[in-house]
């Protein structure tokens, strides 16, 4: 599709401005691959529309239950199938979780994210989940969950816990999945979202790039994210953080244009959606972030961990914050 074309379906995007499910691949190419100015043009002049522009909302995510997964998740060092050097360790007492979310919202974090290294959520774990939940919710802080695969029944209860959001995130294309995880389908994650929807919880949903996969695949991603109906509210890209013992630990890193071009392409089709600058961050410069931003980024993660991996300190990213003049929401 030549840039004319390109320009003229951005128009169009532009004029409409309103969500839709039934983006085909070759639509989300075309954004995808404009201008990189006109791209970023766009994606700024879409999230104005539907979000406060300079507004970054701050979460925060802990590890509540680490290592020892039975998935083969290739970038995750928290699967039992690789020597990472991460010890297992047990699923947190409540107590230290919401001690743990009171420390992040003295840090400035609204909301407050616990995830669980689970093939899927037991049973025998649910009281304690739900009890998590609830501490969190009392504190005043938005919550979310990623514990895997839910069965039938489990969303509910999490709702009824006062569950704001749960993740699940599709990692990467359809094409694309098999190469990073054999453990669990595509299919299973779809099975998921929907029992998350369908229990009246927020979805967060989103994807990893910078895992060896070409424009097609993150194309690809993108464009599966955006034919969710209704939209994931909530969408983290995150670049992949190469851990040592992990299949992906020599990936080579994926030139940072790139990552912004998924960010902005994210916006425009899905534009009421808060797209989320996630994993990562520690190795981007903070020009990079600048420009995540400015394509319509609107959350980020702050502490100085994110599960296993390192994340910027909070102070520099209170100097982040007021060299780019950004609010916290």
């Amino acid at each position: 599709m030549n840039n004319i074309m390109t320009l003229s379906l951005i128009d169009t995007i532009r004029a409409a401005g309103t969500p839709r499910s039934d983006w085909s691949r070759e639509e989300v190419k075309a954004i995808h691959d404009a201008p990189f100015a006109e791209l970023m043009h766009a994606a700024g002049e879409i999230h104005r529309l539907h979000h406060r522009a300079g507004e970054v909302q701050k979460s925060q995510l802990l590890s509540i239950k680490t290592g020892g997964c039975a998935e083969d998740c290739g970038y995750c060092n928290q699967s039992a199938k690789f020597d990472t050097g991460l010890k297992a360790s047990k699923l947190m007492d409540t107590d230290t979780v919401l001690e743990k979310a009171r420390a992040a919202k003295a840090g400035g974090a609204t909301r407050f994210c616990m995830g669980a290294a689970w093939r899927s959520l037991k049973t025998r774990d649910e009281p304690k989940i739900c009890e998590m939940i609830e501490g969190v919710k009392a504190l005043g802080l938005e919550t979310c969950m990623t514990l895997g695969m839910l069965e039938e029944g489990q969303a509910e209860r999490l709702k009824e816990a006062g569950l704001d959001y749960y993740n699940h995130n599709l990692d990467t294309s359809p094409e694309y999945y098999e190469k990073i995880i054999t453990t669990r389908t595509w299919e299973d994650r779809i099975e998921t979202l929907a029992r998350v929807r369908s229990a009246g919880i927020k979805v967060c949903c989103g994807g990893i790039i910078g895992m060896g996969e070409g424009a097609e695949d993150r194309i690809g991603l993108l464009t599966e994210l955006a034919r969710l109906d209704p939209h994931p509210e909530s969408v983290p890209i995150n670049h992949l953080v190469p851990v040592s013992g992990t299949p992906l630990s020599g990936s080579a890193p994926l030139d940072g244009l790139d990552f912004v071009r998924a960010i902005a392409t994210a916006r425009i089709i899905m534009p009421l959606s808060v797209v989320r600058l996630s994993a990562g961050r520690e190795g981007m410069s903070r020009e990079l972030q600048a420009l995540c931003i400015l394509a319509g980024a609107g959350s980020i993660f702050v502490g100085e961990e994110l599960l296993t991996t390192p994340n910027p300190s909070l102070t520099r990213d209170a100097q982040m914050f007021e060299t780019l003049g950004l609010e916290a929401r």
